[in-house]
Order: C-alpha cells, then structure tokens, then sequence
C-alpha cells in the first residue's frame, strides 16, 4: 500500500522493548513520531536512537510519544540498547519495535511485498528503505513523512520545529513560513477572508501581497 498525508496510519500488534502493544491504543491521545531503522549495531542509527533518547523529554512536553522499530528482533535491541548508552550517554527510553518478520515495514511502504518474512540473512543495504520519519496525529492520521538515506543522520530539531508548527497550525487558522521558529510571525490561512481576518485580528496584519498576510504568532 501507498501511505500519504492524512491517511490513517495502519494499526498494527508488535513485540517491542516496552512489552506487545497494538499501536492506536498505544498512541491514544497523543501525537507520535515512528521512526525506522534498517538493522541493528548501525552507526548512524546508533546516533540517531541516542538523540531521540536526549530529546525524548522535548517531544513528551509537546504531547508527542516516541517509538522506534528496527528490522531486527526485540532481543537484539536490547544488546544495542547498551552500545547506544555507551557511545552517546543515553540508552533509549522510549518502546523500540522488533519487526523479524518485516510485517511493519511493509505495512508502512518501507519495503516491497515481495522482500520475504525474515529479517535473517537481509544486510543493511537489503533494508535501507527502512529509513522514513512518520508523525501521527492524535486523530490517527499521518502529518508528516521524511525519508533519509542511511549515509545521513536526521535531523530531530527540525521535526520537533515542523511539530510546533503542526500543533500551532491545527489550533489556530495560520500558517508558518519558511524557516519559521516559535515567536516569529505567521501567516494568516489563505481560507481565512479579510473581513473574518479583521475580526481576529483587529490590530490588522502586514501584507506585502494582498495573499501574503503576516501577524505576530497566536498565544494559547
């Protein structure tokens, strides 16, 4: 299957660190960052599991849960767990997903059909699709998807800003610019009217082009 923005993110059952969960019910009411990686005792994986583990209290202060899932089984993770607190001071603290039987990774577009139901005998290099950034919404549906190259670490920053402005965004009818950072202007949403407009906003806006409407960023 082909999963785009607003999809429902498949549900799904799976062992993972943390014990069996079944995704939606895991995810509740929350916003959630599913992120892939394409075998265990990787390098730029290893960084990247520990940044998200430096980060994870950012992403739970924005109501956003963390789960990871690797191609390999759960008892794997637990060993690389270790590596990864070696090398980058923090052991994961959030659920990593042991995917043996690729049964996710197919299920979220990250492998053909046709790659078979083991992950035993299958390099890095077999799975490198397995790289892609999924942020889910509390309603279930897919906000954002980001696929890496395995030679290119990830940059969580920038998805703990897209998640500001997608929390923003939903809450208030704005928009956010290129390079936006919370506190710099926003735009007001092209549905909005400018007789509704004036009414939101009565201090009025900065308009360089009558479709380019720029106001302070909304409190609250």
């Amino acid at each position: 299957m082909t999963l785009r923005l607003g999809d429902t993110a498949p549900d799904f059952e799976a062992d993972t660190t943390a014990g069996k969960i079944r995704f939606h019910e895991w995810l509740g009411d929350s916003w959630g960052i599913l992120f892939s990686h394409p075998k265990d005792f990787t390098p730029v994986c290893t960084t990247e599991l520990g940044t998200m583990a430096r980060l994870e209290p950012d992403f739970r202060s924005r109501n956003v849960k963390i789960l990871a899932i690797s191609v390999d089984p759960v008892d794997r993770h637990q060993g690389w767990s270790k590596d990864i607190a070696d090398t980058m001071g923090v052991a994961p603290n959030y659920p990593m997903i042991g995917d043996p039987q690729l049964k996710v990774a197919k299920l979220y577009d990250m492998l053909p059909n046709d790659a078979g139901d083991t992950s035993e005998g299958r390099t890095a290099a077999d799975n490198q699709t397995v790289r892609t950034v999924y942020v889910i919404g509390p309603d279930k549906k897919i906000k954002l998807a980001l696929a890496y190259p395995m030679s290119t670490g990830r940059n969580f920053d920038e998805i703990l800003r897209v998640i500001d402005s997608m929390q923003l965004t939903a809450k208030f009818k704005v928009a956010t610019p290129a390079n936006w950072k919370v506190g710099d202007e926003v735009i007001i949403a092209g549905s909005v009217t400018d007789e509704a407009a004036k009414s939101i906003y009565p201090d009025g806006w900065r308009a360089p082009k009558p479709y380019l409407r720029y106001v302070p960023q909304p409190k609250g």
